[in-house]
């Protein structure tokens, strides 16, 4: 009966609900992955942090499946990016937009 338990608890959780926060990366590592003088880490790390804030302020206006989306897009190659990210919802949001204003005419 208990080695049912894990696929009772996994199913009723609902995955919508790992979207609603903002994801939280490791700024300092994907800056030094990329490599440069400290200089460009630092700019690196001011970009990401600026992202990451402008993230959490507009986060509720993303769709769930954008922000699934986006996130495994932009962790693909295991190093996780803010700037991508925000770029990849911006994109999508902007699509659907768009999309919507020519199925409104």
């Amino acid at each position: 009966m208990l080695a049912h338990l894990p696929i009772i608890i996994l199913t009723s959780l609902h995955p919508i609900a790992v979207a609603d926060a903002v994801p939280q990366f490791e700024i300092v590592r994907e800056c030094q992955a990329e490599g440069g003088s400290k200089e460009t880490e630092q700019r690196c790390a001011n970009d990401e942090m600026h992202a990451r804030d402008q993230l959490q302020a507009e986060w509720v206006q993303f769709g769930p499946s954008a922000k699934l989306q986006c996130k495994g897009e932009t962790s693909v190659d295991g190093a996780s990016s803010y700037v991508e990210l925000q770029t990849c919802l911006e994109m999508e949001r902007d699509a659907r937009i768009e999309r919507d204003a020519k199925t409104s005419k």
